[in-house]
């Protein structure tokens, strides 16, 4: 029971995230209305994403320092967690967007080759696409303790590679994101007090789902290994 404390505290903010974010008043802004809600679920899986793709940079290096195979699992793991929530993250983001950034007087395909056009989609593209890379570069050498060498460094340069794609450049260019210019969609300014008890509650809820879904991942690759090798 000690050990699963977290356990308990991540499903405890997760029930409090869905009730309370489908529940709480949210500010009644232009072209978002009620679709505000989806920041505790959009940006909480990127949030996930980011803390797992940490993780498993952390324990690329670790593996680099020690090499220590198990840290090669758990940088593995880590990785296709952060890359499934990417593509959560990436999936409520487009379902956001058909409701908000959408043009209803303009022709759907000519809205959508707008937003497709959207800086940050493009760099998420990008750093998802990268880490499918690291996954397919990974079943593609045979020799374990090489592919394990490998995979380490290509880890920590997909993880270098996701700042300036998700955090930098889409600052500089122009971006219906919040923070930049003339933006129609949530300005972080304009999230309100009550948002903010369940909006951090969120991201820390979802990322220890992922962790926790990893952990178990990392005990099935443990054991898939142990009987590999008897």
């Amino acid at each position: 029971m000690s050990k699963s404390w977290w356990k308990i505290v991540c499903v405890v903010l997760l029930v409090y995230t869905i009730v309370a974010g489908l529940l709480i008043k949210v500010p009644n802004l232009p072209a978002l209305g009620q679709t505000s809600r989806n920041l505790f679920f959009h940006v909480g899986m990127w949030m996930c994403m980011m803390t797992l793709f940490t993780i498993s940079a952390v324990n690329a290096i670790r593996y680099l320092h020690t090499y220590n195979l198990k840290y090669d699992i758990y940088a593995r793991q880590y990785a296709t967690s952060g890359i499934l929530f990417g593509i959560l993250g990436y999936t409520t983001g487009a379902i956001w967007m058909s409701y908000t950034w959408a043009d209803p007087n303009n022709p759907l395909f000519d809205s959508f080759s707008a937003i497709a056009r959207e800086p940050k989609l493009i760099g998420a593209a990008i750093a998802l696409l990268i880490y499918f890379a690291y996954m397919v570069l990974r079943d593609s050498i045979n020799d374990m303790d090489k592919r394990a060498r490998i995979s380490a460094v290509y880890n920590i340069f997909a993880y270098a590679m996701l700042f300036p794609a998700i955090w930098i450049v889409p600052r500089i260019l122009p971006s219906l994101h919040p923070g930049q210019e003339g933006n129609p969609a949530l300005d972080f300014k304009d999230v309100s007090q009550l948002m903010r008890m369940v909006e951090w509650p969120a991201f820390l809820g979802w990322s220890l789902l992922g962790v926790w879904i990893t952990t178990l991942k990392i005990r099935l690759s443990i054991l898939k290994e142990r009987k590999l090798m008897q």
